[in-house]
């Protein structure tokens, strides 16, 4: 295996290890305020929150940026919870902007919080630029990966269980934004 190979794995196993499930559950959060013909945003969405991953994971694996772990560990079910809150409103066209931008945002909020990690994989690299990205290429296939899932559910649901898709997006944001609560509460951070 190569070390490209090696690193698009890892990417790819970040996003899909149910351990990190906070991960996955703020992409659900992220992808229920859409419907099927919306993947295209949500597409969007979700490579612009692996643009953020990727910059605050190079800066910080650089040591560019150091902010404590304990502090991010608390931002990160901030951004589940505050994804699935915005998805209880009307979203508008000039919402839908903000996400992108809170998307990339979360993202690098997210990007921190495996830079610990992936600094003892890289040890003394003389080069970084290959293994981040084999790696977040890895992590934007796993997010695809799940976010496709996620709309073959949302088919399945709506098409046969004859259910709108207000309920479904209602149920999901509440059901992430419950569980981020449970997680802010669990980091201790204040």
């Amino acid at each position: 295996m190569t070390e490209f190979e090696l690193y698009l794995k890892l990417g790819f196993q970040h996003i899909i290890d149910l351990q990190g499930y906070d991960h996955m559950l703020f992409l659900l959060a992220l992808s229920a305020a859409y419907t099927i013909k919306e993947w295209k945003s949500v597409a969007i969405l979700i490579t612009s929150f692996t643009l953020g991953h990727s910059v605050s994971l190079a800066l910080s694996t650089l040591n560019y940026i150091v902010i404590p772990a304990t502090i991010i560990e608390f931002l990160i079910p901030v951004t589940i919870f505050i994804t699935a809150v915005q998805n209880f409103f009307p979203r508008t066209n000039r919402q839908t902007k903000f996400h992108y931008a809170f998307s990339l945002l979360f993202g690098l909020i997210h990007g921190m919080g495996f830079s610990n990690y992936l600094k003892l994989l890289l040890g003394k690299e003389v080069s970084i630029l290959q293994p981040l990205f084999a790696f977040n290429l890895g992590l934007e296939i796993g997010q695809l990966l799940i976010v496709s899932i996620y709309f073959i559910l949302l088919y399945i649901y709506t098409r046969f269980i004859y259910q709108n898709h207000r309920f479904w997006k209602m149920t999901i944001s509440a059901t992430a934004g419950l569980i981020a609560i449970f997680l802010m509460i669990e980091t201790r951070f204040w």
